[in-house]
């Protein structure tokens, strides 16, 4: 389908689905039927298998009419990796069951990977999944886990195959987050908020319809999940001078008493910095629409994480005393924490994690170095032992 054709089939539904009298779940539900959710995705599937560009056409034509949207912010697990996963790996009743609610945001998706001894070097996971039955009997613990609090269903990587060696004794599951032995707790970080938890898995049964790909191929499911994580994090699309430089011009556009010559010159080279990779990110996020994320995400992922710390610094700096003013130190739940509801100390804080979340710093050039730029591998003396005999 065309241009023409999808524009069509958004303004005809809108016709028959008015905005300001529709009820919103209903005005949602209504609209993945439609075809119009992501309309790349297949025909029942919320799309019309259209070209992915086609998306922010549709999108406009739905925020002009007054339409409400999905609000992905609350969701951004769900829509950025969960999603892509199912469409790739799951069954088509999988597929029917989760993408539906997951689009209209009737449920929320956590992602259940890095664990106390298994962050960067995730494929060294030790929750288990033993199968029972028709069951996988899931003991572990889970860290960093976003969303957990919020969520109705986590993805989730377990180790189903200690005999095999690390990467390949894993399967991938999706995780009934209401299940019995479910334990979520909140992590308290730096800024004062808990978004992050830690999970307990004690004796969570998920039955086998629930895992997502072949038993033991759960680290090459997982690697497109991150991947996805990865365009999701340093690749969306956002307007020009949005975010960190946003807060930054516009302490330098309000404040004159705080310019100088070469606070001037940082600030300029922030700003093309910043659209050089909002650009670039946009070019991302329509790959990955297309359902191909690649290893240019971690660029890009590697790339926000540096530019938020270096841009938040350089506004607390021109700030000087008065940047050390914070507003409130109570533990707190969010969702999700805007950076222009916050002072320029708590910008500066949270950063701090831009360059661990999602993968870290250090690991995004790995993949760079390997992947990228074609450099050989560092040596891993664990590649071919079986995970049981690893010392720990």
């Amino acid at each position: 389908m065309d241009a023409n054709g999808v524009a069509s089939r958004a303004r005809e539904f809108l016709s028959g689905h008015d905005p300001a009298t529709t009820d919103r779940l209903e005005f949602l539900r209504a609209r993945f039927d439609a075809g119009l959710a992501w309309v790349h995705y297949p025909e029942g599937l919320g799309g019309l298998g259209a070209d992915p560009a086609l998306q922010q056409d549709v999108d406009t034509i739905f925020a002009e009419a007054g339409a409400p949207d999905n609000r992905p912010h609350l969701n951004i697990i769900g829509l950025g990796m969960a999603a892509p996963t199912i469409l790739r790996f799951g069954t088509p009743e999988q597929q029917r069951r989760w993408l539906r609610p997951l689009w209209t945001g009737e449920e929320i998706w956590c992602q259940l990977f890095s664990e106390p001894g298994a962050g960067s070097d995730l494929a060294n996971v030790a929750t288990s999944a033993k199968r029972d039955g028709d069951d996988w009997v899931v003991n572990g613990q889970k860290v960093w886990t976003s969303l957990a609090h919020e969520a109705a269903w986590a993805i989730l990587v377990a180790r189903t195959d200690p005999g095999q060696p690390k990467h390949r004794g894993l399967t991938f599951f999706v995780c009934d987050m209401h299940a019995r032995g479910v334990d979520v707790r909140p992590l308290r970080q730096i800024t004062g908020e808990s978004e992050f938890n830690e999970v307990y898995l004690d004796g969570v049964r998920i039955p086998d319809e629930q895992r997502l790909g072949e038993v033991g191929q759960g680290w090459a499911v997982t690697q497109n999940t991150l991947m996805n994580e990865r365009v999701a994090i340093g690749a969306g699309t956002i307007p020009r001078e949005s975010g960190a430089i946003g807060e930054l011009l516009r302490v330098w556009r309000e404040r004159p008493d705080v310019r100088t010559p070469g606070a001037f010159d940082q600030v300029t080279r922030f700003w093309v910095e910043a659209e050089v990779a909002r650009l670039t990110a946009e070019r991302l996020r329509q790959q990955q629409a297309a359902g191909m994320p690649g290893p240019e995400g971690s660029g890009a992922k590697l790339t926000y994480a540096r530019l938020n710390q270096q841009i938040s610094s350089l506004e607390l700096d021109l700030l000087g005393a008065e940047g050390l003013r914070y507003t409130d130190y109570t533990a707190r739940r969010p969702v999700l924490v805007s950076p222009a509801e916050s002072p320029a100390g708590w910008r500066f804080l949270r950063a701090k994690g831009n360059s661990i979340e999602g993968g870290t710093s250090e690991i995004m050039r790995n993949i760079i170095a390997e992947r990228v730029l074609g450099l050989p591998p560092e040596p891993r003396v664990d590649k071919d032992t079986a995970w049981k005999d690893l010392p720990r």
